[in-house]
Order: structure tokens, then sequence, then C-alpha cells
């Protein structure tokens, strides 16, 4: 006679782990994520498509609307940001400069996250002189400093958008190449990679579909925080002079452009700093959220346990 089965109270449901379904259903547990998300896509859309019909108008200048105060529509609703030191509408700079710097930190992330990555892989399956000599020369470009290098290097060339990415793309491997090299190091010495190894699978396979996929979520969710850093790191080049230059619009230049004024014309500056902030931190907390949901550990703090049936004895 078999004892009756009890049934299950408090447990987590089981959850596959990295599906995109089940990261879209936690989203209902965290507001803050679900607000990134909006105004992270929200910033994508206008990046994509404002440029389009207002590249020109940003760059139009009026001096008769110099430093127009904000919050009017006496001009129009391109100027209910007001407008600059040279009578440009705010806003429309604000539009340019999305596209501008968005371009800047997305592709600057993807260069150092896919060679990161792959370096990384490289180094920490095969060890011995490769993973040495890979780990000196990122030891020296990680003992330099990224702003001061990239200072340096885009002070010598001419700035434009092509050499900022450039520049800090190579500044930024040393991290994922230390994150990915790391966990290979450990996934290496698993049963199922002497397994894969004991029927035949070569090296690269192993690599590609063995050890890559379970690496890749972190490398993942490293280049959402890197987006934040790079687009900090980018607002920062162009406010002291060595990044982008006039036509090119990037939020750091605006920032540049006003604060001079900040005790006359305070939204010249405030404007575009407060969307820097905004979006550098929209990108940490779905950082946050992502290392979260990846983790089983914090991942229960998103799931709500099933609650437990309701007997006749609990009912009385």
């Amino acid at each position: 006679m078999t004892a009756p089965s009890t049934p299950r109270t408090g447990r987590l449901p089981r959850v596959s782990r990295g599906t995109w379904s089940t990261q879209f259903g936690m989203l209902r547990h965290s507001p803050s994520a679900v607000l990134s998300i909006l105004w992270l896509t929200a910033l994508v859309v206008v990046a994509l498509v404002g440029p389009l019909f207002v590249t020109d108008a940003a760059n139009l200048q009026n001096l008769s609307l110099r430093f127009l105060e904000p919050f009017t529509l006496d001009e129009g609703w391109a100027y209910v940001l007001g407008a600059d030191s040279l009578g440009r509408p705010m806003l429309l700079q604000l539009v340019v400069g999305a596209r501008t710097s968005l371009v800047v930190a997305v592709i600057t992330v993807a260069i150092s996250a896919l060679l990161g990555f792959a370096i990384g892989l490289v180094s920490g399956y095969f060890g011995g002189w490769v993973d040495t000599v890979l780990m000196r020369l990122a030891d020296i470009l990680h003992t330099i400093p990224s702003l001061l290098l990239a200072l340096a290097v885009l002070y010598v060339l001419q700035p434009s958008i092509g050499n900022l990415i450039l520049v800090l793309a190579i500044t930024r491997i040393p991290v994922y190449l230390r994150t990915a090299r790391a966990q290979t190091l450990e996934l290496r010495e698993r049963v199922f990679v002497e397994s894969a190894r004991s029927i035949g699978s070569t090296d690269l396979r192993i690599l590609i579909k063995d050890i890559a996929p379970m690496v890749g979520p972190t490398i993942r969710t490293l280049s959402m925080l890197e987006v934040a850093n790079v687009l900090l790191a980018a607002a920062s080049l162009s406010f002291l002079g060595v990044g982008l230059q006039r036509p090119d619009v990037d939020w750091g230049m605006m920032v540049a452009d006003g604060r001079s004024y900040l005790s006359s014309a305070w939204w010249v500056t405030v404007l575009p700093g407060l969307t820097i902030v905004i979006t550098a931190l929209a990108a940490n907390v779905l950082s946050n959220w992502l290392r979260a949901v990846e983790d089983p550990a914090q991942r229960g703090f998103f799931i709500k346990p099933p609650k437990a049936p309701r007997t006749r004895g609990a009912a009385r």
C-alpha cells in the first residue's frame, strides 16, 4: 500500500532558464524593469524615425529665439523645450542627439562584446601560452584608464563617430574577456565537456555548441550594463571637446554647449543631462533585472509560488 501523495505547497514552478517567454512573464513582477524597457524602446523608436524628419530643422539657427524658455507653444511644438544659445530648438536637438548617442553606444558594445566573448572563450578553453599572452595583453589594456586612453587617441586623431566607436570598443574588450574566460575555465572541467570529447566532438564544436550558450546569458546581461557605461563615456568625451563635433549632435555636446549659461538658461544643460541620466539608469535597472532572472537563486523573487489547495478541514 502506497502512502497518499501530499500536495506540494510553497514550491516554485519549474522554469526553463533563459527562455524569452519566461522572462516576459516575470516582467509583471518588476515595474521598474517595465518602465526601463518602455523608456529604452521609445528612445530607440525616436532615434530611428525622428532624425529622418527633423535633422535640418534641428540645426536651423534663429537668433531672435535665442534662449527661448521651455514649455511654451508660441513658436510651435518644435520649441516646446525651449531653444539654445543660437536659437536651435532643444526638442529637435535631443531627437537628433538620441540617434548619435545610441548608435555610438550600441555599436561600441556590440563590437567589444563579440570580440571579448570570442577571445575569452578561446583563452579559457585552451589555456597554456595562448591564455598567458591574451591575458597579459588584457592586463596592459586594463591598467590604462579607458577614458584617458580615449582622450589621448581622439586628441591625436580627427574626432568622428568612427574613431570614437573604435577607441571605446577597444578599451571595453577586457571587461567581456575576463568574464567569458572565468566562466569557460569552470565549464571546461564539467562532465558534459568530457562526454563530448569522448564521442569525438572537436574543440570548435564544444566551444560553439556547449560552452558558448552557457556563457552567453552573462555576456548579454553585462552588455546591457555596458551600454550605460559607454553612453556616459561618450558624453564625457564630447563634453571635454574631443568627442563628436558639429554638425553631428549628441547629448554630451549639448551639455557642453550650455554649461556657460547654466545660471541664466538652465534648460540648455539640464534637459540633455537629465536624458543621459534617465537612459543610463534604465539600462542599469534592466541589466540588474536580467541578472536576477538568469540566476535561479534570485528568480524566485519574480515568481509567486502557487497557493496551497484548501481542504475541508482548513475551511472549517
